[in-house]
């Protein structure tokens, strides 16, 4: 599963079984720690012991285990990476634990031998940490997120007990800073409200200051507002005025506009007559071609008339053979002295140069099964890319050849985003019940005997099928060289 898809983002919690672990030789707790750090069975047991849940790790220890493991992936050989990680081991570092966080916790809870390997790595780089953690004590000045992902990984014993000291002591600093900050907090919001008792008495000692200058202020306003009537008045008057001179100007704007709508129709006339007299024209155009069609067509009537004579006064019997019939019978004796090349290339069904030469035969019709070639030639693209690159490369055959050209794809009601069809190419769907190896076998048996009809298909039920009808049969690689050769 792609490493950008939603899954599981954290190590397993508590209530999961732990992964099998017969290729290390059974439960890390009843273990006891080998040269490498990694718990070994104790002299004198011969069997696993029962699987114990995984423990519920905090936030920070899930998040250092899943960093040191995708640190040291670079430096494990490639067949001891999981194959779900070997992808993710090529990030960049700063890609790799983001992004690969699932898989590779996954692949530590399901792999004990690949646990085991990155935990030889993880505590050579640890040092005397790595060998304290190993033997199942943890320095007072460590720090505790590094002791418990140390702990998980290497599984010495007590592991799960080093893994609940750091959860507490993780939750424990949680809380300190969580006390620290609302002790901070509080402190803020009391000097917020000393300043704001200050500033509230300055704003007062402003506030008195702005009311006498506000009263003074409405004095001055009363006495502008005395003179603003008095203005207001003389603007009144004048509005009058001009209200007077725009009721004037609007009787001309009026009359302007009756002018004007009344040349609009002198010339919504004019323009109705020329209409008339474009459709005379058109109407005799027309008439004119009526004729020159009938007599088109009593030139070819009297043509076909004459080769129905001619043919009648020859009196030619029908003939059983048609010239090639007769140089297939010369070759025939030949048959044994054929170069041998030539006779495979003739049968090889994913030759070019025999499509060339089919297609170049006359009235040649090209019948394509889409998706086998589709998926055969360029698989890694859409349903929707294939459609649209093989029918516009037919397109080109089409153009060139100037031949019939059909593709038949399964499923109608599956179709999306098809292209514009190229000129000389038919595009055909097959229908609900019906399969695109029937469609072509139909379209094969509608084809009069003789046409040649090349059937592009590596299907060899498909290929059997057409033969019998006389169709020629080739592989989907004729064609895709064909289309890469254009």
């Amino acid at each position: 599963m792609p490493l950008t898809e939603p899954h599981d983002d954290h190590l397993p919690e508590e209530g999961s079984m732990a992964a099998e672990r017969d290729a290390v030789g059974g439960d890390a707790d009843d273990l006891a720690a080998g040269p490498t750090g990694v718990a070994q069975p104790p002299p004198g047991e011969s069997g696993p012991a029962p699987p114990e849940p995984e423990p519920t790790l905090p936030e920070p220890v899930r998040q250092r285990i899943v960093a040191v493991t995708a640190a040291v992936l670079p430096a494990l050989p490639t067949d001891e990476v999981p194959v779900p990680l070997r992808r993710v081991a090529k990030f960049a570092p700063n890609r790799r634990a983001r992004l690969g966080a699932p898989a590779i916790a996954a692949q530590l809870t399901a792999d004990p031998l690949f646990r085991q390997r990155v935990t030889a790595r993880v505590l050579a780089d640890a040092g005397d940490l790595g060998a304290a953690v190993v033997e199942g004590t943890a320095p007072a000045a460590a720090d505790p997120v590094e002791v418990a992902a140390l702990a998980y990984l290497a599984r010495p014993r007590g592991w799960r007990e080093l893994i609940e000291a750091s959860g507490a002591a993780v939750r424990a600093e949680a809380d300190s800073a969580v006390v620290a900050e609302l002790v901070r907090e509080a402190e803020q919001r009391a000097t917020r409200a000393e300043h704001d008792r200050a500033v509230a008495r300055v704003e007062a000692e402003k506030l008195r200051d702005e009311l006498a200058r506000v009263r003074e202020e409405l004095g001055q306003l009363r006495e502008e507002s005395r003179q603003l009537s008095r203005t207001l008045r003389e603007t009144q008057a004048r509005e009058r005025r001009a209200n007077e001179l725009l009721a004037t100007e609007r009787g001309r704007a009026t009359r302007a506009a009756a002018d004007a709508e009344a040349e609009l129709r002198r010339a919504r006339a004019r323009l109705a007559e020329a209409e008339s007299a474009a459709g005379a024209a058109r109407a005799t155009a027309k008439e004119a071609r009526s004729v020159d069609e009938a007599r088109l067509w009593l030139l070819l009537e009297t043509i076909g008339q004459a080769a129905v004579g001619l043919r009648r006064e020859l009196a030619l019997d029908p003939v059983d053979k048609l010239p090639a019939d007769f140089v297939a019978d010369a070759f025939a004796d030949q048959s044994a002295t054929t170069p041998a090349g030539a006779a495979a290339r003739a049968r090889d069904t994913d030759d070019p140069v025999r499509l060339d030469q089919l297609l170049a035969l006359p009235r040649a019709h090209l019948v394509v099964d889409g998706y086998n070639v589709t998926k055969r030639g360029f698989g890694e693209m859409s349903l929707e890319q294939q459609r649209k690159r093989l029918i516009t490369g037919l397109g080109g055959i089409a153009a060139q050849t100037g031949d019939e050209v059909t593709v038949v794809f399964d499923g109608a009601e599956r179709m999306h985003g098809l292209p514009p069809t190229p000129r000389g190419v038919r595009v055909l769907f097959s229908r609900k019940g019906e399969t695109a190896d029937e469609l072509i076998r139909r379209l094969v048996r509608a084809e009069p005997t003789g046409r040649p009809v090349v059937v592009i298909s590596s299907d060899r039920e498909v290929a059997d099928g057409v033969r019998r009808h006389g169709a020629y049969p080739l592989g989907a690689d004729s064609l895709l060289r064909r289309l890469a050769r254009s």
